[in-house]
């Protein structure tokens, strides 16, 4: 009957402890502690700096991946046009090229023509060996003084075998060969490939400058100067809209 009254003697003592001020458990500690209007205060402006710090990184973050997506693409963009445009190159260096494979043949078909003009075959086979001493650099198309070189050393030519044709046309003997016909219709189909291939080239050409020079493009292609320089055009030739004159 005695222990009764330890048992609450004993429950009484634990509240006791727990009712001490040194004996707060880590809760009751942080309710009281929150509640004080100083304290309260002090965690409500420290919970709006971190806001406020959170939403300005995440800003930052944002524009910087923003920045950095349209870099790439933008670089991505002048890639694929410069590529175009060196392909389109390649083309009409392809063409130039044909017309050159042709003229051997046709200067020895027609040195067997009798009293042929020996002053235009020897003007058409020196322009075509000027076109064969030709360096040609691999990023021609953005040398402006190599660029007007290689086309006025091919116009050269061109204008040359463009005599010769003219000329031929005084001889019946020689037009009346298969081979000098085959060889005549070779070569114009190669010049229409020539003037065809170089129009495409100037497209090509003009899109990449148009997209280069554009803002913010422009920014980028500042940053890889070296990479994304400024294409050459073809210009007509002076005087091709003029037929050549042939002296009989």
């Amino acid at each position: 009957m005695e222990r009764i009254p330890q048992m609450a003697h004993g429950a009484a003592a634990v509240g006791a402890d727990h009712a001490r001020p040194g004996n707060l458990r880590v809760d009751t500690c942080v309710r009281r502690v929150v509640t004080v209007p100083g304290i309260r205060i002090a965690l409500l402006e420290g919970m709006k700096a971190i806001s406020r710090t959170g939403v300005a990184t995440i800003t930052i973050a944002v524009v910087v991946l923003l920045l950095g997506g349209t870099c790439v693409a933008t670089y991505n963009k002048l890639v694929r046009l410069d590529q175009a445009a060196t392909a389109q190159w390649a083309q009409v260096e392809n063409a130039y090229q044909r017309r050159a494979d042709l003229v051997p043949n046709l200067v020895e078909t027609v040195k067997g023509a009798a009293a042929f003009e020996r002053g235009t075959i020897t003007e058409v086979t020196e322009a075509r060996s000027r076109v064969g001493q030709l360096a040609v650099p691999k990023d021609i198309t953005t040398k402006p003084e190599q660029f007007q070189q290689y086309q006025q050393t091919q116009d050269q030519l061109g204008g040359a075998l463009s005599r010769l044709l003219v000329v031929a046309e005084a001889y019946p003997n020689l037009k009346a060969t298969e081979n000098f016909r085959d060889l005549q219709a070779q070569l114009e189909g190669t010049e229409n490939r020539i003037a065809v291939e170089r129009m495409r080239y100037n497209e090509a050409a003009r899109d990449f400058d148009t997209s280069r020079a554009s803002f913010p493009t422009s920014i980028v292609a500042g940053m890889f100067s070296g990479k994304f320089a400024e294409k050459q055009y073809f210009a007509a030739k002076a005087g091709s809209a003029e037929p050549p004159k042939v002296k009989f």
